[in-house]
């Protein structure tokens, strides 16, 4: 993967495949410390003490069409490889929290990228998940809550030309507001 936002993306598939009906993501930026850190956290069906043994292997898979799983070993290895960490939590019914540290300057950490066009995605394309969205630099700070929106919106769903329109524009004015393209 060549930018974190599609890790985010494929990890939050994963919470998807497992079955989560709430999923936070956050990115905050802490830049005099030269950190970043990517939380996501879902209220899937979590992992057995087992397999969260051997999850950042990447011939672990619960997969059955490929042998292979490499979502969240890349993404500890991209958090490693640019002087940060990796951490990974779950427990089987109550969901999964996983979080990987940068820092900003490393000269191996790969750009944030298009965060917010993941972001627009996974809502726009799962109306029956909630998302929680934060973003937060130090100084300033966003939040994007489906539970919210859906509050505001009532039955317009949320891939409505007009609705994802306001959505993109939105997480794209708030996100340069926090981050500036520094990320």
């Amino acid at each position: 993967m060549r930018e974190l936002a599609l890790n985010i993306l494929d990890i939050a598939e994963n919470s998807l495949s497992a079955g989560a009906t709430l999923i936070e993501i956050a990115v905050t930026a802490d830049f005099a410390a030269d950190r970043m850190r990517i939380a996501i956290r879902d209220n899937g069906k979590g992992m057995s003490a087992e397999m969260l043994a051997r999850v950042t292997d990447p011939f672990t898979t619960t997969r059955t069409t490929r042998k292979v799983g490499m979502g969240l070993p890349l993404f500890k290895y991209s958090a490693e490889s640019a002087g940060g960490s990796f951490h990974i939590e779950s427990e089987e019914g109550k969901g999964t929290y996983v979080w990987a540290e940068y820092c900003i300057s490393h000269v191996d950490r790969m750009p944030l990228g298009d965060f917010g066009g993941v972001i627009l995605q996974l809502i726009t394309q799962n109306p029956s998940v909630d998302f929680s969205v934060f973003a937060a630099n130090g100084e300033r700070d966003g939040a994007l809550d489906t539970r919210d929106v859906r509050d505001i919106l009532g039955d317009i769903p949320f891939n409505t030309p007009e609705v994802r329109s306001f959505l993109k524009e939105y997480i794209k004015e708030n996100l340069t507001d926090i981050f500036g393209g520094r990320l």
